[in-house]
């Protein structure tokens, strides 16, 4: 895009992520051609990488002015995340999802060194709960402690924020380690919508007041009968009093 279209880009209101969770680019590019104007930031997420992901992220990042959070939850030895990183730092994203370990956040950070790309570190996946946990033989304890333990050490390690389900946002939102870093939210639903495999949920409105900077909402818009519609809905909801965090000055 050109700085004039740039300039004249209308303004949108980024709290909202909407994930393209469709089976290909060619699908993701029509979804973002219904949506129009009113989105501005789009989820790329690990299902569509053999669909053309990285080619419609560079497409909408660099043609339609869009802003790109690629969820690929990397999770490896250091060298390996640290070269992944900085391969796909390449392609100019806004956000990029590692898990939390400190050794995978610090080598993201690494790899990202002297880009715009933003780290975000997994906490607990919100289609996870307690059971899932003892299923993979995870340490003992409320799940809500575990998501703050492990949100606060990826932080010291230099995450430039987190990734966890909203009902923990409150909590994250008043650690120490949290100041001046995001809370993106995935597990938001408008209410009255199907929850499909998240456990750990609330309304988009519930998740900005309990300190969210960004809501990710996926098959409440692509699959509605009118996408943009069901996205002008959710951004109402975002810009009502139902939103404001009760401590904002």
């Amino acid at each position: 895009m050109t700085e004039t279209e740039t300039a004249t880009r209308p303004q949108t209101d980024d709290r909202l992520i909407v994930a393209l969770d469709v089976p290909n680019a060619v699908a993701g590019l029509e979804l973002a051609g219904k949506l129009g104007p009113d989105v501005g930031f789009y989820k790329i997420g690990l299902g569509m990488l053999t669909g053309g992901g990285l080619a419609l992220a560079n497409e909408l990042k660099q043609e339609h002015g869009k802003r790109i959070f690629l969820d690929m939850k990397l999770f490896d030895i250091g060298a390996t995340v640290e070269a992944a990183v900085r391969g796909l730092a390449q392609f100019d994203l806004d956000f990029l999802t590692v898990h939390g370990d400190p050794h995978v956040v610090r080598a993201a950070k690494e790899g990202a060194a002297g880009s715009q790309t933003k780290i975000l570190a997994v906490t607990i996946l919100t289609s996870l709960d307690r059971g899932d946990l003892d299923d993979a033989l995870m340490q003992d304890g409320p799940i809500e402690e575990l998501v703050l333990e492990r949100a606060a050490r990826a932080l010291a390690a230099g995450a430039d924020g987190v990734i966890s389900s909203p009902q923990e946002a409150a909590l994250i939102r008043g650690l120490p380690e949290a100041e001046g870093k995001l809370i993106v939210t995935p597990g938001v639903r408008p209410a009255g919508a199907d929850l499909g495999d998240q456990k750990r949920v609330m309304t988009p409105a519930e998740a900005i007041a309990a300190g969210a900077d960004h809501v990710v909402v996926g098959r409440p818009v692509w699959k509605a009968p009118d996408p943009r519609a069901a996205a002008q809905a959710i951004l109402a909801e975002l810009s009502s009093p139902q939103a404001e965090r009760p401590n904002r000055g």
